[in-house]
């Protein structure tokens, strides 16, 4: 199995806490957050990562270069912000495989990859997101779930429990290849919402451990809670 991690973005409300830092190195008991998504990717059964690098990309390679304890590592590099769809779209360039994860580099959700793979096999839809509920969605928006299938998002800001987007897709290589699609874009905001009628995601649900490190309150959290799979 392969996935992308996009891990080109600035981390502007987390670098008071890890100045010159990109997020993911930000250091999670002395170990880079990175290295942490890795253990766990391997754990998981993927054999190789490409990751969509942008702010601090030389740090990354620098420290990583082109494996991790057997897992093969390459590097989609923006020379400008492309936003998280174009550097998505960039890297699904050089992906191999018909299929491939999307991880998002600052998330860390406990998803069973190889279930999320069998199951999204045996439906039709172009993609599979996996979704957790939490009591308090206001951080992330909610995803409105019907028959098994992603049917909206509502934006944040509206407190209440919920369903959440856990940052981690299964999706086909070709699935940003139109015309119509700006070389910078938002994944999430520009492709998913205003697609999510044609897409129709099929969910995977998740209900293991997950931290998004992109604030420092969770950032400081992860220094204790985040689980070692090494």
């Amino acid at each position: 199995m392969e996935a992308i991690i996009l891990a080109g973005g600035l981390g502007q409300r987390l670098r008071p806490r890890v100045p010159g830092v990109p997020k993911p190195l930000a250091p999670i008991r002395l170990r880079p957050f990175l290295e942490y998504l890795f253990d766990y990717l391997i754990a998981e059964g993927i054999l190789k990562v490409t990751v969509a690098v942008g702010y601090g990309a030389a740090a990354i390679r620098e420290y990583f270069k082109e494996q991790y304890r057997g897992l093969a590592i390459q590097y989609s590099t923006e020379t400008e912000p492309l936003g998280t769809g174009g550097a998505l779209k960039q890297a699904l360039r050089m992906v191999t495989s018909h299929q491939v994860f999307v991880v998002n580099g600052d998330t860390f959700a406990q998803v069973d990859y190889r279930r999320m793979a069998m199951e999204h096999q045996r439906g039709t839809a172009p993609m599979a997101m996996a979704v957790k509920y939490l009591d308090d969605t206001s951080r992330y928006g909610k995803v409105n779930v019907r028959s098994g299938l992603v049917i909206s998002f509502e934006s944040g800001a509206q407190v209440g429990s919920g369903h959440i987007n856990a940052g981690v897709y299964l999706i086909y290589r070709d699935i940003l290849e139109r015309s119509d699609l700006p070389e910078t874009f938002s994944f999430e905001k520009d492709f998913l919402a205003r697609e999510v009628g044609n897409l129709r995601p099929q969910v995977f649900f998740v209900d293991g451990y997950f931290i998004d490190i992109g604030v420092p309150e969770d950032y400081e959290r992860a220094q204790i809670e985040l689980p070692e799979w090494k």
